[in-house]
């Protein structure tokens, strides 16, 4: 199936989506890479308030190029999803609803997605100038010292993505593993 959807994600929105589903995400996502989700986690477990609400967004793994002229931003595509498994449990359980990048996730991660119905999208990794195409704004948000690894706040219009891990269980990854055996 394929679905568009809007940020800030619900839990219908999540409850219906399947891994293999393809996706187009509208509205507003945030980048954040290792060093951000390692001050997010610190912030959180210190009490303190975060550079934004985690209710129902989304987090792309990514650290955009610099923006050319005329341009909201620069190039911007995935990073390795598995960097981020240590910190994406508390971050689920804060709000977070869905995450964007590339590659497998640990099983503790895909046992806090179905704990607290929430989705792993995975795109294309390679292709980091046309998923630019897809923002329409970008503004700093927290940690500009991070350089590339700081928080953007993205709006992104028709951000093509697949569905790799679902809020049931469904893994893109290992169906495909199955198939590629079974082949």
């Amino acid at each position: 199936m394929h679905y568009s959807i809007r940020t800030p994600l619900d839990d219908n929105t999540v409850s219906k989506l399947r891994a293999g589903d393809t996706v187009d995400i509208s509205g507003i996502i945030y980048t954040a890479r290792d060093q951000a989700h390692a001050i997010l986690v610190r912030l959180i477990e210190r009490g303190l308030p975060l550079p934004f609400g985690l209710r129902g967004q989304v987090i792309f793994y990514a650290g955009p190029t610099p923006n050319p002229p005329g341009r909201p931003i620069g190039s911007i595509g995935p990073t390795t999803s598995a960097r981020m498994d240590i910190y994406t449990p508390i971050l689920l359980e804060y709000g977070l609803k869905g995450m964007i990048g590339k590659g497998p996730r640990s099983a503790e991660v895909k046992a806090a997605l179905a704990k607290h119905n929430a989705v792993y999208f995975a795109t294309t990794g390679g292709v980091a100038a046309f998923l630019s195409s897809f923002v329409k704004k970008a503004e700093l948000v927290a940690y500009p010292e991070l350089g590339p690894e700081a928080i953007y706040r993205l709006e992104v219009e028709h951000f093509p993505a697949i569905v790799a891990i679902d809020a049931w269980g469904g893994d893109l990854y290992e169906k495909n593993r199955e198939l590629y055996r079974e082949a």
